[in-house]
């Protein structure tokens, strides 16, 4: 099949809600220019700003054990924010939430970064039967996200945990320079516990006692409101050039690449690289390319290029393969099947679309009558 393009960056029309305009250059591109560059500062103005974020931040924890709290997957993003944490004076407690996904690569490189920043790390191990319960539901349900579980844990646990203990700042490794393009038709918001629970109760086969999902009022009333927990993107604050970071943190802690963005997790691999690609036609390369030749850390051609190469070695296509269907009890066979049964999709499921319609009724009623711009956790800079 064919696919139109975008002039400027290398998306196309395996995002369904895609446009151009008459130039041919899509929505993403110019969404970019409207609205991501004004968060993102890959400058001096970036340094300053970063400088009194951070300050605001020690002054707010000077009498705290911890005065902010940080999400390490052992990934590039997270492991650089904890860099930038360091060389600013700031007091993070390090969190992981290992989901029975973590490659030797990934628990090396926590323990690198831990080591060369002298953080405390907590370690929270879910319960495995839990989590395999609730991927093999996600895989029946045939949705484009299978990467929900995870990202739903990693986030509801951490703010499960800040608030328990009182953090009010959490620093996140998100950023703009490579992934500011990100299509709504390619994904779902991994924190709707409305459509997880759905999904869960439909294929699910076991109680979920252990796991605690975050609620629509928690998420976006509770934490950030009533609690005033703020989440701060530091990369945006700074100039971020993954392969730059990669030589440095290789030069200076140690650490080992995976060869691929997210290598750190099993799952995710082969679910970014085979799965989304096989079933969906998704390639999650698009987005970070895409988001780099925005940022200028790459050009079109060299993207062009890039998307050339193949995703998976044979072999290590079929060992993956096989290490995941064993993980999560199914046969090849079996997770074959459901990769090239009909695609599902998330509204297939209940799901919190009504809630959050509303919600943005009600912040732009707000900000309308009051001038007042109601932007949950994240914090102006």
């Amino acid at each position: 099949m064919d696919y139109k393009q975008c002039s400027r960056c290398i998306m196309d029309t395996t995002d369904e809600h895609i446009y151009f305009n008459e130039n041919g250059i899509c929505n993403h591109c110019i969404r970019f220019e409207e609205s991501q560059k004004t968060k993102w500062f890959p400058n001096k103005e970036g340094e300053k700003k970063l400088k009194n974020l951070f300050n605001l931040i020690k002054n707010e924890g000077k009498n705290k054990e911890y005065d902010c709290i940080l999400g390490l997957s052992g990934g590039l993003d997270s492991s650089y924010v904890a860099i930038l944490a360091k060389k600013y004076g700031l007091r993070p407690l390090v969190f992981h939430v290992d989901a029975g996904w973590n490659s030797e690569l990934a628990v090396y490189n926590i323990e690198k970064v831990i080591e060369y920043c002298n953080y405390d790390l907590v370690t929270h191990i879910m319960d495995w039967n839990e989590i395999k319960d609730l991927q093999r539901a996600y895989i029946k349900s045939g949705v484009a996200n299978q990467d929900v579980v995870q990202d739903h844990s990693f986030v509801s646990i951490l703010y499960h945990y800040a608030n328990k203990h009182r953090i009010k700042y959490v620093l996140n490794g998100s950023n703009i320079a490579t992934e500011s393009v990100f299509p709504s038709s390619w994904h779902h918001d991994a924190m709707d516990s409305i459509n997880l629970k759905a999904i869960h109760k439909k294929y699910g086969e076991i109680k979920l006692k252990h796991f605690k999902p975050i609620s629509f009022f928690q998420y976006y009333f509770w934490y950030p409101i009533i609690k005033k927990m703020t989440v701060l993107n530091p990369l945006n604050l700074v100039y971020y050039n993954p392969e730059e970071v990669k030589e440095f943190l290789m030069k200076n802690i140690g650490y080992k690449p995976y060869g691929r963005k997210h290598g750190e997790s099993g799952f995710t691999k082969f679910f970014q690289n085979y799965f989304l690609v096989e079933k969906f036609g998704y390639d999650k390369r698009k987005l970070h390319l895409s988001s780099m030749i925005l940022s200028n850390l790459i050009t079109r051609d060299e993207a062009i290029e890039e998307l050339k190469k193949p995703l998976y070695d044979e072999l290590e296509l079929i060992q993956d393969k096989a290490f995941v269907a064993k993980k999560l009890g199914f046969s090849v066979e079996e997770l074959d099947s459901f990769i090239s049964q009909d695609n599902g999709h998330y509204s297939d499921f209940a799901n919190w679309d009504s809630r959050y319609k509303l919600l943005k009724k009600l912040q732009h009623f707000i900000t309308n009558y009051t001038s007042i711009k109601i932007n949950t956790y994240y914090k102006k800079i």
